[in-house]
């Protein structure tokens, strides 16, 4: 009850806990079945093909006879006007990934499944330089998410995590707060137990988590069970700790990995989670 109390949300966890709303689907978990857990370079104008001693290039001002003047040099040719280079964009993501996020967003969280149908894939942070455009501040990070893959279209159940691109707002976990500037919700409510998909102890899942604004209001504890969208939507998607095997619907990170992202993750950068298969990413 001693960590950042000035941060907490309002307690949702009793009344969670006793509707039987709470946790649903991440990692194996029963609930709604699947829905935890949104240079251009420029030519230079070069010499006029006169030598720096102002020789027409045969050894004489003005040349001397039966010597042809040189050729002037082509635009191409010239080299001594600075160069500019565009901003880099993110790797792997096309225009309509590209053009979904935020142009206020600084901060992005991009995890790329290894297929639309498979379970496992990597993580990597990237930051945009308003002049030198976006670069990667983390290593790569393993991953898993829902079972059955990925969807454009989620649904309650359908053991697939939903791809786009999603906000980033709120924060919480068994644990106390490891330092995150993000508003972190504590309490017991977070606790889970059983064994995923196959067969791995889900316990500690959910020391660590991250709402993605799928299907819920931001501002709110990751335990908020509102869905905008309808119940039929699923909803409950979660950055957390992973347990070793795929969830729900959620991304899972390893432990160590899930405590850097909470401290690393800025609200005034204003970050994003950009999620999905490669395939998908690259349209």
């Amino acid at each position: 009850m001693s960590v950042r109390s000035v941060r907490r949300r309002p307690r949702l966890a009793a009344a969670l806990l006793a509707s039987g709303l709470l946790l649903s689907g991440c990692g194996g978990v029963t609930g709604d079945g699947g829905s935890p857990p949104g240079g251009v370079t420029a030519d230079g104008k070069g010499v006029d093909g006169k030598s720096a001693d102002g020789t027409d290039g045969a050894g004489s001002l003005g040349g001397a006879a039966g010597r042809s003047a040189p050729e002037p040099r082509t635009s191409e040719s010239r080299t001594d006007e600075p160069r500019t280079a565009e901003p880099k964009e993110i790797p792997g993501l096309g225009p309509k990934t590209l053009a979904a996020i935020p142009p206020e967003t600084t901060q992005a969280v991009v995890a790329t499944g290894s297929g639309k149908n498979r379970n496992t894939g990597t993580v990597l942070v990237y930051e945009r330089d308003p002049v030198t455009g976006w670069a990667p501040v983390t290593d790569v990070w393993p991953t898993h998410n829902a079972r059955r893959g990925w969807t454009d279209d989620h649904n309650r159940g359908d053991l697939r995590t939903p791809i786009g691109v999603f906000g980033l707002t709120d924060a919480g976990g068994l644990l106390p707060d490891p330092g995150t500037r993000l508003p972190y919700d504590r309490g017991p409510a977070f606790s889970v137990s059983g064994t995923g998909f196959q067969g791995e102890p889900l316990a500690g899942s959910f020391d660590y988590v991250v709402a993605i604004n799928y299907n819920r209001v931001p501002g709110n504890t990751p335990l908020d069970w509102t869905r905008p969208l309808g119940a039929d939507k699923g909803g409950g998607i979660w950055l957390h700790v992973d347990h070793g095997g795929p969830t729900e619907g959620c991304v899972s990170l390893p432990r160590g990995r899930m405590k850097e992202l909470l401290r690393r993750l800025d609200p005034g950068k204003r970050p994003v989670v950009v999620m999905g298969d490669a395939e998908s990413l690259r349209r």
